[in-house]
């Protein structure tokens, strides 16, 4: 089959995920085309059945706002009628769903039909989706779709609380390749960022409010107060400023290090004794998931789909948004536990595999080909 994917290219999860389920399409024989700005990140190398279009936008004077989602349609109507793709799945509601459509109707007059899939990731929808000026051209973009999936439960429910769907709304959960995951390391690997074996705590995130990446470092503080303590913080974006502000108030910066983006978060996360994700909202958490398939336990708030993938009491401990004071406290009890600890770390690796890629990608195929002979027999 002939898939184009539209992502954005970025480190966050979605376009994690996208790049991902293409390049495991592209590994089962799937002719993967990835249309959009940039290449994306967490790409690679090129593979026999992967191509690359770019989404190029001009500068012109009478525009104050680039035309992204006019640029990106009329490339798809290219790439879908040179390439003669079966299918485009758009990853993210705005533009690229609305954009898709677009590129359908502009195809149906050249008597082509091209159905495309939206597959809701979160922001689309907790965020921006709750501004009232996006609503219309979501709720439309979404009931236009060929089929659309969500990678929740709690995004799903959501997406039906706060748009007007018409449509099912089909929960494939984001995946991990189990096997490009190591296990957990001790000893000498860990001694780069804790030489006198201090506890690993591991935050990944884009940085932005929503993460509250302010709360890590405020666990951090408190699990440092107890016991000795590092801090790795991945990632970059509008609060790490802030961030770097408070280590310094807080007199926390030697015990703390801020690694930037990275396109292989598992070599850290291997090292980690715990991984904290502090986020007001979050539709999966992408970030936790793979710490888990290390064998981290995971401490988290309770929002969103975080529960579906941290089991409080199994793989980790999960606390309202905001509540320092109990990450902190559940943070010691389990570094301080070593039974306890072990036995979350089996789990949490346990869990993992529950979304390996090999469990997941088939569920795709099945509704690629269901959406294709559908769209065989549409006028």
């Amino acid at each position: 089959m002939r898939i184009g994917i539209v992502l954005y290219p970025t480190f966050g999860g979605s376009g994690v995920v996208a790049t991902e389920l293409g390049k495991a399409l592209a590994d089962k024989g799937h002719e993967i085309h990835f249309i959009t700005y940039n290449q994306p990140a967490r790409l690679g190398a090129f593979g026999e059945n992967i191509f690359y279009h770019e989404v190029r936008v001009s500068d012109y004077p009478l525009f104050d706002y680039p035309p992204y989602e006019l640029v990106l349609a009329s490339k798809l109507v290219d790439v879908v009628k040179y390439e003669k793709l079966d299918l485009l799945h758009v990853h993210y509601a705005i533009p690229h769903a609305s954009a898709a459509y677009t590129a359908r109707q502009i195809l149906k007059e050249e008597g082509i039909y091209i159905p495309f899939i939206t597959t809701l990731h979160g922001t689309d929808i907790t965020l921006v989706g709750k501004d009232a000026s996006f609503e219309p051209v979501i709720t439309f973009a979404i009931n236009q779709s060929d089929a659309v999936t969500a990678v929740s439960k709690s995004l799903r429910d959501d997406t039906y609380r706060h748009f007007s769907i018409s449509r099912d709304i089909e929960v494939i959960p984001n995946f991990v390749n189990v096997a490009h995951y190591p296990e957990r390391k001790e000893g000498s690997e860990k001694r780069i960022y804790a030489p006198n074996g201090e506890k690993i705590l591991v935050h990944i995130s884009n940085f932005r409010e929503v993460k509250r990446v302010p709360d890590v470092v405020e666990i951090f503080t408190r699990v440092r107060a107890q016991m000795p303590a590092k801090l790795l913080l991945v990632g970059d974006g509008p609060q790490r400023s802030m961030v770097e502000h408070m280590c310094r108030e807080l007199g926390t910066c030697n015990d703390i290090r801020f690694l930037g983006k990275l396109q292989q978060p598992e070599n850290i996360l291997a090292l980690a004794d715990l991984f904290v994700l502090t986020s007001e909202s979050e539709s999966f958490g992408l970030s936790s998931l793979e710490a888990m398939t290390c064998g981290v336990p995971v401490i988290s708030t309770n929002t969103g789909g975080i529960p579906e993938v941290n089991i409080h009491g199994e793989t980790g401990f999960l606390s309202n948004v905001g509540d320092v004071e109990s990450m902190a406290r559940d943070a010691i009890k389990l570094l301080s536990d070593e039974e306890m600890y072990a036995h979350f770390s089996k789990q949490a690796r346990r869990r993992a595999e529950a979304f390996d890629v090999a469990k997941i990608v088939p569920r795709y195929e099945a509704l690629y080909k269901q959406v294709v002979e559908r769209a065989k027999v549409t006028p």
